[in-house]
């Protein structure tokens, strides 16, 4: 049946990867030591175009925002990863009549959902903001974490309670199996 609750979570796991790409993971703000000029630059699973950075700072604009596009930071790992996981989380809810079968699939998406989460925090929000501090050298650093940071986790208890409700119905197959 389709109709359980794990298909239920799996949804919600797939809804929170699926977030992700529609919000801001983080936002990083520094200000230029010589100027005073406050930069503001935000870090997106897909890159957004933005005016021109030095052209901003030449008219001495109170705040300048950087462009990740033009930052030439590459995001398709993470993209990758999150599409697969939301993938695996959608064909997992589909797989309802081999209860086994669908564990698995579901602990290859935790897998995958865990992955993404390691290289969303230890890589990419990283790695950006080293990018943005070598274009302002001597900048002091701010970082904000937005909704697109947090999604991923929730993702993963939602795939963790997905298994979980697999795992019990699948208890309950087998204790009818021996009552027959």
């Amino acid at each position: 049946m389709i109709q359980r609750i794990q298909s239920f979570w799996l949804v919600l796991a797939m809804c929170c990867i699926v977030l992700t790409f529609l919000v801001p993971v983080a936002e990083y703000q520094l200000t230029v030591p010589s100027t005073g000029q406050k930069v503001e630059a935000e870090f997106n699973l897909l890159a957004k175009d933005s005016p021109d950075m030095l052209s901003q700072i030449a008219n001495l604009d109170p705040v300048v925002v950087y462009s990740q596009r033009a930052s030439g930071f590459q995001t398709w790992p993470l993209i990758a990863v999150a599409i697969a996981t939301a993938l695996i989380a959608l064909v997992s809810i589909f797989l309802f009549k081999n209860r086994v079968r669908q564990m698995r699939v579901v602990a290859v998406g935790f897998l995958f959902n865990v992955a993404y989460v390691f290289l969303l925090f230890f890589w990419a929000v990283d790695a950006y903001g080293k990018t943005v501090l070598r274009a302002m050298q001597g900048a002091d650093l701010q970082v904000t974490w937005f909704v697109g940071a947090y999604a991923p986790i929730v993702s993963l208890l939602f795939l963790v309670l997905a298994h979980r409700g697999i795992k019990r119905d699948e208890a309950k197959v087998r204790a009818a199996d021996r009552l027959r």
